[in-house]
């Protein structure tokens, strides 16, 4: 089968340019045109669980109201997050912003309190804001409760959280789960511990698990967005194994295959592990996640808009 060129037109619509990348099906074109036809496929079957992983630092790179829309629509039924990602969804949920980077010496941003994330500024006051906010709903949770699983205490988070762009709030409301194996891993995690010094709460990481495969043993069939690789990627996967693997999966990542690293890991190795079944229907793209998911899944929204 030949290569189609691409054409572009001054009128065309994202899933348009899309789909002239499924017609040249090459390259990461033809990855992400895959990608998103696998997308579309999974929001619009009926029968499959879509789980969505969140690593690196996609909420402070502004991906905060794609994954918010995506619990809302009911396009995703579970997530495992990074604590990173978390905490930066509740610091603006509290009030506080990110920045873009204007170019400032490192030393002198540690001067100013201020954190960089690559091309985004994290200011202190910023944290402070979270620390007090979230201390507080720490003792709201435990005076009403001495143990509990991460994702009993991040729903009802989510639940005390008063902004409607907030994917931990959006998620409690829709009674969508959220995961963070790695929670203590972050600002929240270090304000957890802190407050762990003078409060008798207990928080069990290993509950999850029975929760967590009641989900899996329970679906029909289990469709995975994976965005970033590391610990989030590789808990979607694991939590799938127990049942013979993932049915459908994307995963988008900037991590490279040739070091061995899960996060750089093709999809197709996940079934060599029945991380995924054989036969299932998975695309890897090799790319910028807050680059490429907005595209693919605007692409499918207009797909599913225009096959109702």
């Amino acid at each position: 089968m030949k290569v189609n060129q691409i054409d572009i037109t001054n009128d065309m619509k994202i899933s348009d340019l899309i789909n002239q990348f499924d017609e040249s099906g090459v390259l990461g074109a033809g990855r992400v045109a895959r990608a998103c036809n696998i997308l579309t496929d999974m929001i619009q079957d009926e029968d499959m669980k879509v789980f969505m992983s969140l690593g690196g630092p996609l909420i402070p790179g502004g991906m905060r109201n794609i994954v918010t829309k995506m619990i809302n629509e009911g396009h995703v039924d579970l997530i495992v997050s990074s604590g990173a990602n978390i905490t930066h969804d509740l610091v603006e949920a509290f009030g506080g912003s990110h920045y873009r980077h204007e170019g400032k010496d490192d030393e002198e941003l540690n001067e100013e309190g201020i954190g960089r994330i690559a091309d985004i500024n994290v200011g202190s006051e910023d944290f402070t804001i979270f620390e007090t906010e979230i201390t507080r709903i720490f003792e709201q949770i435990a005076s009403e409760k001495q143990s509990i699983s991460i994702q009993e205490l991040l729903h009802e988070i989510g639940l005390l959280v008063e902004d409607e762009n907030s994917f931990v709030a959006a998620a409690a409301r829709n009674d969508v789960p959220i995961f963070a194996p790695g929670l203590i891993d972050s600002m929240m995690g270090l304000q957890l511990w802190i407050f762990n010094q003078d409060h008798d709460f207990v928080v069990d990481a290993v509950a999850d698990m029975h929760y967590l495969s009641d989900i899996v043993f329970g679906a029909e069939k289990v469709g995975a967005i994976l965005l970033g690789g590391g610990l989030t990627k590789h808990y979607t996967l694991a939590s799938n194994v127990i049942k013979g693997g993932l049915d459908a999966a994307i995963q988008i990542t900037m991590d490279r295959p040739e070091a061995g690293s899960l996060g750089g890991a093709p999809l197709e190795e996940a079934k060599s592990w029945a991380k995924a079944r054989c036969g299932s229907s998975l695309a890897s793209v090799v790319g910028d996640v807050t680059v490429i998911f907005p595209l693919i899944y605007a692409a499918a929204l207009d797909k599913i808009n225009n096959s109702d």
